[in-house]
């Protein structure tokens, strides 16, 4: 019996110690949140204890703390001229030969923001700010100036990653909780409009959620009325503590500038972005192939529908999932897997989110019946590239 005691004691402490060293070393493995990210990032604490010496109803804090790790991006790219017509006359070179050279490339330049997001130099930015790019410059706020290479973008959520030429550790943001923001919290815009340098800018959360706006195919915006002008563009939203909620996309003006309404991309779907990027280059999505259109409440009355909600199948493509799963141009599709599908954006963003190679059944509204279809997602193409 005193041996089996022994043999009992010896298990719970080794177990202890194996709990301490997972707890210390991996946490993430114990809460089931699967491997670590392959980016070093810095996590907020759930609570972050106000500064003493920063001064009630100020920002200071929150400015400071984040400041560093937001940069000013620097892009130039050839433009070609436009060739002399006359040149490509033959009668006109028989007599004049090669002697009128065509006129040397011209540079123009671009100007964005961006966040460092880990001490080892990767950078969130905007796709648009870097897209076609030739040359990418990064400025830090301390005035340093380094060389910065694509690590790969993502046109469909306007987000791209880059990697500075540089040695040493670098002024990283720290990120927000998930799902932390509300309406009505305070936030910051950083970044550096018109070129004019670093700026901050104080706002409020106005709505979550925003889409349908025609800006990307992927929209699931902040609003904020924080002023963002351009060259904001892929610069940091954080909260009163300087943690990173968004990045700064798009504003709605009819001016050029600041409106009061600005939308940034949350941090949920930048970090879910980064980390694909990083690992893969590329950004990997679910598909069907089926074109979709919104049920309209004269469409649904002609097609017998009780309401408007779900999806319409206006078109299947050959030899796609969804064709080999039975689907038909007419079907509505109402459900994914037991979530219901409201409307065509929901199911673009559900179907997004399915990892290829899985099945997924479809719940379809068919001839005023129902029945459940199993689909093989397929691998969502990727959108074609812009010339360099």
């Amino acid at each position: 019996m005193r041996r089996l005691w022994l043999i009992f004691a010896q298990a719970v402490t080794v177990s202890v110690a194996v709990l301490f060293v997972l707890n210390t070393l991996k946490p993430e493995w114990l809460r089931g949140g699967g491997p670590a990210s392959v980016v070093a990032i810095l996590e907020a604490p759930d609570r972050r204890a106000p500064d003493p010496a920063v001064p009630p109803g100020s920002y200071a804090g929150a400015a400071q703390h984040s400041m560093p790790a937001v940069v000013h991006i620097f892009t130039t790219k050839d433009v070609k001229n436009s060739r002399h017509p006359l040149l490509d006359d033959p009668i006109f070179r028989h007599f004049f030969g090669d002697r009128l050279e065509e006129a040397p490339r011209e540079r123009s330049s671009g100007l964005g923001s961006g966040v460092i997001v880990s001490p080892d130099g990767f950078i969130l930015t905007n796709n648009h700010v870097i897209e076609a790019a030739d040359e990418i410059e990064v400025a830090l706020n301390d005035g340093r100036k380094f060389p910065a290479k694509l690590v790969g973008r993502d046109p469909e959520t306007d987000l791209a990653v880059l990697k500075l030429q540089g040695n040493g550790q670098l002024p990283a943001i720290t990120f927000a909780a998930r799902d932390a923001l509300q309406v009505g919290d305070v936030v910051l815009a950083i970044g550096n409009p018109f070129g004019v340098g670093q700026t901050v800018t104080m706002g409020i959360v106005s709505a979550l959620g925003r889409s349908h706006l025609g800006i990307n195919t992927f929209e699931n915006y902040i609003q904020t009325d924080a002023a963002i002008n351009p060259g904001n563009s892929g610069g940091a939203l954080v909260d009163s503590s300087g943690n990173l909620v968004g990045i700064n996309t798009a504003i709605y003006s009819r001016s050029g500038g600041s409106l009061g309404i600005g939308f940034a991309i949350p941090v949920s779907i930048a970090r879910s972005v980064l980390e694909q990027l990083v690992s893969a280059g590329e950004v990997t999505r679910g598909w069907v192939g089926v074109e979709i259109q919104e049920i309209t409440p004269e469409l649904a009355e002609s097609f017998g529908l009780p309401d408007s909600g779900g999806a319409l199948i206006a078109g299947v493509l050959r030899d796609s999932p969804a064709e080999r799963a039975g689907v038909r141009p007419g079907d509505v599709l109402v459900g994914v897997d037991d979530k219901v599908v409201r409307d065509p954006k929901g199911m673009l963003e559900m179907i997004a989110e399915l990892p290829p190679g899985r099945s997924a059944v479809f719940r379809i509204r068919r001839a005023r019946n129902e029945l459940d279809l199993k689909v093989d997602i397929g691998r969502r193409p990727t959108p074609p590239t812009a010339a360099r």
